[in-house]
């Protein structure tokens, strides 16, 4: 997995009737942009994350602001 800082990390829900969650990436801590990320969700909470293979990295558009 690779993500530069903006991306969106989509997490789709691993059970049934859990909605997907988004996140943005705001720091890398990985080598060439591999993971961790520091992460904040759409609520402002702040996470270490090294996503899984429920996770897809969604590149930042300037045009999506």
């Amino acid at each position: 997995m690779h993500a530069s800082v903006g991306d969106r990390l989509l997490i789709h829900g691993r059970i049934v009737g859990q909605q997907d969650r988004t996140a943005e990436v705001i720091e890398i801590l990985g080598e060439n942009g591999g993971p961790p990320y520091r992460v904040r969700f759409e609520d402002g909470h702040e996470t270490l994350m090294s996503p899984g293979p429920d996770t897809v990295v969604r590149p930042f558009a300037a045009d999506d602001e």
